[in-house]
C-alpha cells in the first residue's frame, strides 16, 4: 500500500477544529457531524485548536474551485505533533456543508439515506484516509432540489400538527446529503410551523409553490368573501406579496412570480372579464413584472423562477406572455415523467414542455417521481416506469438547456427513495447509466444478494400496468384505487351510461364496456406481480434479519400494494359483471373478495410500521386504501340486501343448509344470520365445488 494512505487516520480520539462563524446552517451541519462520529466510534467527538480534521473557509492558496457552494480537502502537517491534519474548506457556507457531508460519507461511511434506508454506518475503531487532496465537481444543475408535496404520510406520522422538526430534519439532511440545495418545504401547511425556518437554518434555498407566488399568503385565506380579481383588488395582492418579501428577504430564496386563481387553477375562472388569450397573457406579464420590481427593492439581485405550467405554457408558447430575461423558465413534465403537458381530467394535449430553439435566458424543470392526481398516479409505491426512462427525459431536458434548475417531486420520500437517488446522480452528473446506478445503489443498501435485489427492482417496471399507447402510461398505486371507487360509485347510483370520469382511461365506451377494461387490465397484471412478490419473499428469507426488513419497507410494501390492488380491483369489475346477470349470490361473493384483497395491501401497510416507522402510513387519505374497502363493503352489503333481505337468511337456506334442514327447521334456532365475510367464504365454497360461478365467472 502507498505509504501516504498510512498517514492518515481517524480515531475516537480525532480532534475537530471549527475556524468559521457557527453560523445555524453550520451548526446543524456539524450536529450531523458530531452525531455520525459517535455512532461510528461509540464517543462524541472532541473539539479543540490543535484539530485532526480543521473546517474552515478556502483561501486563495488552495486552489479551491471557484463556484458557489464548492469545497476542497486538503492535508497539510498538523499541529501539536501530528504527521497530517485534513482541512475541509468551503468557498462559502454550502460549500463548508457539504464538504463536511462529503467527509461523513467517504470517511465515516454515512449513507445520504441511512435514515429512510435505516442504515447505520459500521462500527470502526479506526479508519485510515488515503491523504490525497480533492476538490469537489460542479453539479450540471445549479438549484437543485426536493417539492415536499402531497405529504399526507409525513403530516400524519408524529402527533404533532404541523410536523416538528423531528419530521422535517430528517427530509432535509437527506436532500443535503444529496447534494441538493434548495426545497419546497411541504404543501399549504400553516405558518405557524418550523419547515421552511427549518429549511433555512441549515442552510437551503427555499422556494415556492406556483399557486403560492412569492410564498404569499393566499388571497381568499386572507380576505374570505372578497372575489380574488388582481383587477379589482391590486392593492390587496400586492400586500400579500410585499409581506412575504419582507419576511423572507434575508433567507435563501428562490423567488417564484406568477398569477394563477385560487386553489391552483386558472385566475380567469374567478376572474371572467379576461376571456381571450391575449387579455389573460397580458394580465400575467405586467403582474409578473409587478412582482420582479417588488422584489428588487428588497433583494439585490435576487433570484426568480416563474413556472411554465398547465395555461402559462400555453400562453407563452402562443407569445401572450412576455417573461424578463434573468428569469429561470421552469417547464415541467406531466406527472408521469414525460415532458409534455399534464393530462387534465379527460383532455391529454401532451403538448411538449420544453423550451424552442433560440428561446433565450435560463430554464429549468421540475419533474415528478411521484403523483397525486385521482387517477393512475404513484403516492404510495415507486415510479412504475423504468429508470432509463426518466434518464432521457432529464437528460434531453438538460440538452435543451433547461439546467438551471431542477425541481423534483419527493412526496412521502420513503417509497420513493430508487429513484430519488437516481434523480440526485442526474443533477449531479447530467447523465446517468441506470443499470450501473441502480447497482451502486443496491450495493449501498445490501451486504449479500445484490444481483437478485437488483433484479427485483428492475421486474418492477415490466410489471406496472400499460393503460395506454404512451411510455409513460404506466399505473401506479392509485389506479387500483381511484377508478374503483368511481366504478362502485356509478354502479349504486344505478347508472349505466358512460363515467366520464373514466374516460382518460377507457375512452368512451358503455359503463359496463368500461369495466370490463379495468378488470381485464387488472387481471393481466395479477400474475406478473404475484411472481415478483414470491421472489421478493425468497430473497428476504436469505438475508439478514435487518436487511430483510429493510427490502420490506422499501419493496415489498410496494409489490403488496399492487397485487392487492390488481386482485381488488378485478374483483369487483367482476362482482359488477355478475350483478348484471343476475348472479346476486355470486357478486356478493366476488365483492367480498374485493374488500379481502384491498385489506391485503392495507395490512401489510400495518406491516410496514414497525419500529421508527410507526404510524407513518396512517395519514393515507389520498390513494386511501381504507376508503377502497369501505366501498367494497358497501358493495356487498347492497348485494346482500338485494338478495338475501329482510332476514339475511335466504342464501344460507338456498345455498348452504342440509337438504335435511330445509322442510323442518325452526325459525327460532335458525336465525342467526352469518356475518359477511363468514358467508361469503362459506359461498365461496359451495360456487367452487359446484362450478355455479357461470360464464365469464368461472376463472376464480
Amino acid at each position: 500500500m502507498n505509504t501516504r494512505q498510512q498517514e492518515f487516520t481517524i480515531t475516537a480520539g480525532s480532534v475537530y477544529h471549527i475556524q468559521m462563524e457557527m453560523s445555524p446552517p453550520i451548526r446543524h451541519a456539524w450536529k450531523m457531524i458530531a452525531r455520525d462520529h459517535g455512532t461510528v466510534f461509540g464517543e462524541s467527538p472532541r473539539q479543540g485548536e490543535d484539530g485532526d480534521v480543521i473546517v474552515r473557509y478556502a483561501v486563495p492558496e488552495d486552489g479551491c474551485p471557484e463556484w458557489p457552494e464548492a469545497f476542497c480537502f486538503r492535508f497539510a502537517d498538523g499541529a501539536g505533533g501530528r504527521t497530517k491534519a485534513l482541512h475541509i474548506a468551503g468557498r462559502d457556507e454550502l460549500g463548508i456543508i457539504y464538504g463536511l457531508l462529503h467527509y461523513s460519507h467517504t470517511v465515516l461511511g454515512v449513507d445520504p439515506f441511512w435514515y429512510w434506508a435505516e442504515l447505520l454506518p459500521a462500527r470502526r475503531e479506526m479508519i485510515p484516509v488515503a491523504a490525497y487532496d480533492y476538490n469537489s465537481v460542479q453539479p450540471k444543475v445549479r438549484y437543485r432540489g426536493w417539492f415536499v408535496n402531497d405529504e399526507v404520510c409525513l403530516i400524519g406520522w408524529k402527533e404533532a400538527y404541523p410536523p416538528t422538526e423531528e419530521v422535517w430534519q430528517p427530509v432535509f439532511e437527506a436532500l443535503l446529503r444529496c447534494g441538493g440545495n434548495m426545497v419546497i418545504p411541504g404543501t399549504d401547511l400553516p405558518r405557524t410551523g418550523i419547515h421552511h425556518t427549518l429549511a433555512t437554518e441549515m442552510g437551503l434555498w427555499v422556494t415556492h409553490h406556483h399557486a403560492e407566488p412569492l410564498g404569499a399568503e393566499m388571497f381568499l385565506r386572507a380576505y374570505p368573501g372578497r372575489q380574488a380579481s388582481y383587477s379589482q383588488h391590486p392593492e390587496l395582492f400586492e400586500g400579500l406579496w410585499r409581506a412575504a418579501i419582507e419576511k423572507q428577504q434575508h433567507d435563501r430564496i428562490v423567488w417564484v412570480l406568477s398569477f394563477r386563481g385560487q386553489g391552483d387553477k386558472p385566475f380567469w375562472e374567478d376572474d371572467p372579464a379576461f376571456d381571450t388569450p391575449a387579455k389573460r397573457g397580458a394580465l400575467i406579464s405586467s403582474v409578473v413584472q409587478r412582482q420582479y420590481g417588488m422584489v428588487k427593492e428588497y433583494v439585490d439581485d435576487p433570484v426568480c423562477c416563474m413556472a411554465m405550467y398547465g395555461e402559462i405554457a400555453e400562453l407563452y408558447k402562443a407569445g401572450h406572455i412576455e417573461v424578463p430575461g434573468d428569469i429561470i423558465k421552469v417547464w415541467a413534465d406531466n406527472g408521469y415523467g414525460k415532458m409534455v403537458s399534464r393530462r387534465h381530467g379527460n383532455l391529454n394535449l401532451r403538448v411538449r414542455a420544453l423550451p424552442e430553439p433560440g428561446d433565450g435566458g435560463k430554464h429549468g424543470v421540475y419533474y415528478h417521481v411521484t403523483f397525486h392526481d385521482l387517477q393512475a398516479s404513484n403516492h404510495l409505491t415507486m415510479f412504475p416506469g423504468r429508470p432509463e426512462f426518466i434518464a432521457r427525459e432529464l437528460e434531453e431536458a438538460f440538452r435543451y438547456g433547461a439546467s438551471e434548475y431542477l425541481l423534483v417531486n419527493c412526496g412521502n420520500l420513503l417509497p420513493h427513495l430508487y429513484t430519488l437517488d437516481l434523480t440526485a446522480r442526474l443533477w449531479k452528473d447530467g447523465s446517468a447509466e441506470p443499470g450501473e446506478h441502480l447497482r451502486e445503489f443496491i450495493g449501498r443498501l445490501y451486504s449479500s444478494r445484490q444481483a437478485q435485489i437488483a433484479g427485483l427492482y428492475r421486474q418492477y417496471a415490466e410489471c406496472a400496468i400499460s393503460y395506454g399507447p404512451n411510455e409513460d402510461d404506466r399505473a401506479g398505486d392509485e389506479f387500483y384505487h381511484h377508478p374503483a371507487r368511481e366504478i362502485m360509485g356509478h354502479w349504486l347510483r344505478g347508472r349505466t351510461d358512460t363515467d366520464e370520469r373514466l374516460v382518460w382511461a377507457t375512452e368512451r365506451l358503455p359503463f359496463a364496456e368500461q369495466v370490463r377494461w379495468f378488470k381485464e387490465k387488472a387481471a393481466a397484471a395479477e400474475g406478473n406481480w404475484l411472481q415478483l412478490r414470491e421472489r421478493c419473499v425468497q430473497v428476504m428469507a436469505q438475508l439478514t434479519g435487518e436487511e430483510s426488513r429493510r427490502l420490506q419497507v422499501q419493496l415489498l410494501v410496494q409489490l403488496d400494494l399492487h397485487l392487492s390492488g390488481c386482485r381488488g380491483l378485478n374483483a369487483i369489475c367482476r362482482a359488477y359483471e355478475a350483478y348484471l346477470a343476475g348472479l346476486y349470490p355470486q357478486a356478493f361473493v366476488l365483492a367480498s373478495r374485493a374488500v379481502w384483497s384491498y385489506k391485503t395491501g392495507h395490512e401489510a401497510l400495518r406491516e410496514a410500521e414497525q419500529g421508527q416507522w410507526k404510524n407513518f402510513y396512517r395519514a393515507d387519505w389520498l390513494t386511501n386504501v381504507a376508503n377502497t374497502i369501505g366501498h367494497a363493503d358497501t358493495i356487498r352489503k347492497y348485494l346482500r340486501i338485494l338478495g338475501d333481505s329482510p332476514d339475511m337468511f335466504l342464501w344460507y337456506k338456498e345455498f348452504l343448509m342440509p337438504e335435511t334442514e330445509k322442510y323442518i327447521y325452526l325459525e327460532n334456532t335458525h336465525r342467526n344470520p352469518l356475518a359477511d365475510d363468514e358467508l361469503a367464504r362459506r359461498l365461496e365454497e359451495k360456487f367452487t365445488a359446484e362450478n355455479a360461478w357461470e360464464g365469464d365467472l368461472d376463472v376464480c
